[in-house]
């Protein structure tokens, strides 16, 4: 069974300097690692799955973090480097890519060997992603040079929270 590929929020607001929640510079470094995963991924015939923050106006979420991502803006598209892959885009108003979204029914239904999760931000959407993903009994793997957030010390402690506490398989060269 080929696998499934889940990009989270690789989008112009988190990747791109000037935007209220852009990850830092050390997003520029997973772009092409993220790149690479798919390219090697969709030759494996995996399915790859853009998971998109896109909020309203109003969210609530905006009561903890500033106003991003806003449905339709520029912020909520995915960013150019990886706009050649061919995957679905799939539209997410909180932290995890399977809250009220349709992940969990397209996933059963092309039932991949695993779930590899990459992008932005690890101590946020990555990880509540894979643990609805692990609660969902889902095999689940992390490139560790595959995601980043703007918080090294989250996200060095959301690494360690998903490997052992949520059975996470990271792969790659830990990041320090």
């Amino acid at each position: 069974m080929p696998n499934a590929v889940l990009v989270i929020d690789m989008l112009k607001g988190f990747c791109q300097e000037g935007y209220p929640l852009y990850c830092g510079e050390t997003v520029s470094s997973i772009i092409p690692n993220v790149a690479g995963l798919l390219q090697e991924e969709t030759e494996k015939g995996s399915r790859v799955f853009f998971i998109a923050d896109s909020h309203k106006p109003d969210d609530l979420e905006f009561k903890m973090f500033p106003p991003h991502c806003i449905s339709g803006s520029p912020e909520s598209e995915i960013i150019d480097e990886l706009g050649g892959y061919r995957g679905e885009r799939i539209d997410k108003q909180r932290y995890s890519a399977f809250y009220n979204t349709s992940l969990d029914e397209k996933l059963r239904e092309h039932k991949p060997e695993k779930l590899i999760v990459c992008g932005v931000c690890t101590d946020i959407c990555v990880m509540h992603t894979v643990a609805d993903a692990r609660n969902r009994d889902y095999q689940v793997e992390v490139p560790v040079e595959c995601v980043t957030s703007f918080d090294p010390e989250a996200h060095r402690w959301a690494l360690e929270h998903m490997e052992k506490i949520l059975g996470a398989h990271l792969t790659g060269r830990k990041q320090e």
